[in-house]
């Protein structure tokens, strides 16, 4: 079995993949969105429309 981030073969500690380094960059996807899957729900997309008008409309807030 292959790492499915780099392609070189797994390590059984960290299993599907070769290394920390490519579970957590695999993690990163996950929590970015890479993963995600597009809906065509109408409801969805209403929500998402909403969700950005608020965010447009939302006071900027320094960091």
């Amino acid at each position: 079995m292959n790492c499915p981030i780099c392609a070189k073969k797994t390590d059984p500690a960290f299993r599907p993949f070769c290394s920390q380094r490519c579970a957590d960059i695999d993690l990163g996807k996950w929590l970015s969105g890479d993963y995600a899957l597009p809906s065509q729900d109408p409801e969805d997309i209403e929500a998402a429309e909403e969700a950005a008008e608020a965010a447009k409309s939302a006071p900027v807030r320094p960091h």
